[in-house]
């Protein structure tokens, strides 16, 4: 669908010629037109939409939009998109809501519901109950084929997923899974439990979202099952929601590894003075920490003092170093987000960092001391000094960079704040170290 085109019908008030372009649309494009429009009109479009079309569309929108519209339409307009909306979606819109906005809803739902809500509004966030949504197909194992196709297409349409059925007992508890798949390709009166897969991986309400995110990541899941601590089902984790999961995580890693606190707020959407905030905390504790850098250079003031062009090698030093521990902490973080490495594979990091550091290290150092000594034409211990430096710099920075995130996955610290900045930080106070020590040594200072 053509903007100008949205743009000309409504500038020439075809509401009706609108409306049927719309109805065309995905609700996922009509919600980015109606984001664009002010709220007035976006709401008047909206209210155009069928209803179970503007659900879908409402379901799309970021928290500020939907607050606006919830906002402006009336209880009985509001009470229908509740009704309609998954559960869990649903859940994800009364966390976001004013107070007296989730009164409202409540106070319109009936005894059962109401427990339902107040029961997921309570479970902490970040956690699998959280995330669940109780549309899903339960099944008796019990059950013929036959009658568990049957009891799919008469309950189906409401669950956000049918691909796979969860088998439980009397008391709800989790027995097995069946797959949509082989329901279909099983004869009618095939026995439920003599088809179902008895070996379920499920998670806790109490589990953490990364580790759900992590057994998505495994087993690549359509949907993963949600137990109490007594087994019984409680809900279901659909794929969907846990890429938005994967998405709110990586760009938390990404603020953290940039020196940021984390927000989920959308840059352009955020306030400077919110943005100022988030970013000034990070970077006091860098600044300060950069005064053991300062001590280090005043304790060694007579080697600088004596050889002044020692001094200039400084900041190639420091930020060698800084972007070879860098690397290594960036590969190191990622493993542990992705589960490739984990803290028991610390000793295999060290080994493969420290031999990367010395090919890395003696390549660096050899181009280092061609340079120094034959073009800038400096005085060959000077320029050893500095390639010996840059060797053993790269070798600490490295290695360094592999230990630190897996240090801090085992003290329960998340290892992205093990990245560039507080590396950098790190490795400068090191390299400075080496470098003025081993200058002590060779030039007899």
């Amino acid at each position: 669908m053509d903007e100008r085109k949205i743009e000309m019908l409504l500038e020439q008030k075809k509401y009706r010629e609108l409306r049927e372009e719309l109805i065309q649309m995905n609700p996922i494009d009509i919600e980015e037109i109606l984001e664009e429009l002010d709220i007035a009109i976006a709401l008047m479009l909206f209210r155009m939409l069928p209803k179970d079309v503007a659900v879908d569309v409402f379901s799309y929108f970021p928290v500020d939009k939907q607050k606006e519209i919830v906002g402006c339409i009336t209880d009985k307009e509001l009470e229908y998109i509740i009704d309609e909306l998954y559960f869990d979606d649903m859940i994800d819109l009364l966390e976001e809501m004013p107070a007296n906005v989730v009164k409202k809803i409540l106070l319109n739902s009936n005894q059962e519901e109401r427990k339902r809500i107040n029961q997921f509004l309570n479970y902490p966030q970040d956690s699998a109950g959280s995330l669940m949504t109780i549309e899903y197909v339960d099944l008796k194992k019990e059950m013929t084929v036959g009658e568990a196709l049957a009891h799919i297409k008469e309950t189906g349409l409401s669950k956000e997923t049918v691909y796979t059925c969860y088998v439980t007992d009397s008391n709800r508890k989790l027995e097995g899974i069946v797959s949509l798949r082989k329901l279909v390709v099983n004869e009618e009166n095939e026995s439920i439990k003599n088809i179902m897969n008895k070996d379920v991986i499920y998670v806790n309400t109490h589990d953490d979202q990364e580790t759900v995110a992590a057994l998505f990541r495994k087993y690549g899941f359509i949907a993963l099952p949600v137990v109490d601590k007594e087994n019984r089902l409680t809900g279901i984790i659909t794929v969907d929601d846990i890429m938005d999961v994967i998405d709110k995580e990586n760009t938390e890693d990404f603020q953290k590894m940039a020196a940021m606190s984390p927000s989920e707020d959308e840059y352009l959407d955020t306030g400077v003075f919110n943005l100022a905030k988030h970013r000034i905390i990070w970077l006091l504790f860098l600044m300060i920490s950069a005064t053991f850098t300062q001590r280090i250079i005043t304790r060694f003031e007579d080697v600088l003092q004596s050889t002044v062009l020692l001094a200039s090698f400084i900041p190639m030093l420091m930020d060698t170093g800084g972007n070879a521990g860098s690397q290594s902490s960036t590969l190191v973080i990622r493993g542990l987000a992705l589960g490739e490495v984990h803290p028991k594979d610390i000793g295999k990091v060290v080994w493969k960092e420290f031999r990367i550091s010395i090919i890395v290290g003696i390549v660096l150092a050899l181009v280092n001391f061609l340079r120094i000594y034959y073009i800038e034409k400096v005085n060959i211990y000077i320029a050893l000094t500095v390639s010996v430096t840059l060797f053993f710099t790269v070798i600490a920075s490295k290695v360094i960079g592999g230990i630190l995130p897996i240090a801090a996955k085992k003290l329960k610290i998340d290892p992205a704040i093990m990245a560039s900045p507080l590396i950098t930080t790190i490795v400068d106070a090191l390299s400075l170290t080496v470098y003025f020590t081993i200058a002590s040594l060779i030039l007899h200072i």
